[in-house]
Parts: structure tokens; C-alpha cells; sequence
């Protein structure tokens, strides 16, 4: 079977800039320019922010859930911790934190464009 690997993850805004600068500060992103659109960094995975304007046919974000990506998650060493840190600087919370099964307890936050972000918390032993 042919080898794959993670290239990138394109998201749109309308304010590319502002959708860079939540996942820089929220996240630790690294903000990079790139061609046309903003590139951030995050873990090692590029992800690109296209920007949407009046007329270009890009469709409103449909509510979730939907068929299609729905979401993307990370881990986190201490979820109560960044949960706590994240909706202390106004991140919304869109489900709870909840026990998923044994040893994996996880959550949604709400990112810019309505993006759901999973954030999931492994134990292991």
C-alpha cells in the first residue's frame, strides 16, 4: 500500500488574520504567510486559512452535525486544565467534557467559523 502522510488542513474565513491569531493564542500556533491564504502551525501540521469574500460561492458553514469533516481534534496532557484555561479567555464550549471510554475523557470547544476542535485527554495504565 502506498505511504501516507499529513500534508496540510484547509480551513476558510472571512478573516483569515483574526482565525490565525485565535489558534496562535488559544493553541500556540505558528503564524506563517503563505500564497494567497495565512499558513499556521500547529504540532507539525500546516494548516491553511483561505480567505472567503462576498460572492466568491463559498457556502455558509452548515450546522453541525454534518455530513463531511466535521471536526478535528488534539490532545492534551491535562483537559480540565485546558478546558479551564480555554473558556477563561472566552472560548465557547460546545459539549461538555465527558468520559468517552475508559482511560479517554474528551470535549468540543468552538473555534472561528464555527470549526469544532476535539480536545481529548488519554490515560493510559
Amino acid at each position: 500500500m502506498t505511504g501516507y502522510t499529513w500534508d496540510h488542513v484547509q480551513l476558510r474565513s472571512a478573516a483569515p488574520e483574526d482565525t490565525a491569531a485565535w489558534f496562535a493564542r488559544h493553541f500556540g500556533a505558528e503564524i506563517l504567510s503563505g500564497p494567497g491564504r495565512l499558513t499556521i502551525r500547529l504540532d507539525g501540521v500546516d494548516i491553511f486559512v483561505a480567505r472567503v469574500t462576498q460572492g466568491d460561492g463559498v457556502l455558509p458553514p452548515p450546522a453541525h452535525p454534518h455530513r463531511g469533516l466535521d471536526h478535528f481534534g488534539l490532545v492534551v496532557p491535562d483537559l480540565d486544565a485546558a478546558v479551564a484555561e480555554l473558556t477563561g479567555a472566552g472560548v465557547e464550549l460546545a459539549e461538555p467534557v465527558k468520559t468517552l471510554r475508559p482511560g479517554v475523557r474528551g470535549c468540543y470547544v468552538l473555534g472561528p467559523d464555527g470549526i469544532w476542535i476535539e480536545l481529548l485527554e488519554r490515560k493510559t495504565g
